[in-house]
């Protein structure tokens, strides 16, 4: 990467971000920059600080450990898992979902596109108690 940010530093802040921080995302996202999950899809700083606040906001403990990264030119690959606890629910159990995101950089190093790839099914409504049997179930049926 040839701009003002590594992405030594990305990973850096990704993994160490708190909730007072993502109003500085700005720094490491260009203005109109895209975001695409399996649940939003935004263009903008703003609105991409507005998503992360939301995971904080319902979410106990969430963290961002990259596990892998491959980088071809002005694009990167992060391959992660993502921890967390979730409210009212036993709070001793901690949730893992393991997922990819696709980075591209704008000339200053910033990020100009973020796509996060993980399944939802796999990930997150197989292990929930009452729709977690369904979509077993559903995987046995078509599998």
């Amino acid at each position: 990467m040839s701009g003002v940010m590594d992405l030594d530093e990305i990973v850096r802040r990704f993994e160490s971000l708190q909730k007072h921080e993502v109003a500085r995302m700005g720094e490491f996202y260009t203005e109109d920059a895209f975001f695409k999950d399996p649940f939003n899809e935004v263009r903008g700083v703003a609105r991409i600080e507005a998503i992360f606040l939301r995971m904080f906001d319902t979410l106990h403990e969430p963290r961002f450990r990259v596990v892998n990264r491959i980088v071809q030119g002005e694009q990167a690959m992060l391959e992660w898992d993502f921890t967390f606890r979730i409210p009212r629910w036993p709070p001793r159990r901690q949730w893992c979902i393991r997922g990819a995101s696709h980075l591209r950089f704008a000339p200053d190093g910033r990020i100009a596109y973020h796509r996060d790839f993980w399944d939802t099914g796999e990930e997150l409504y197989a292990k929930l108690p009452v729709m977690g049997a369904l979509v077993r179930w559903l995987r046995r049926r078509m599998g």
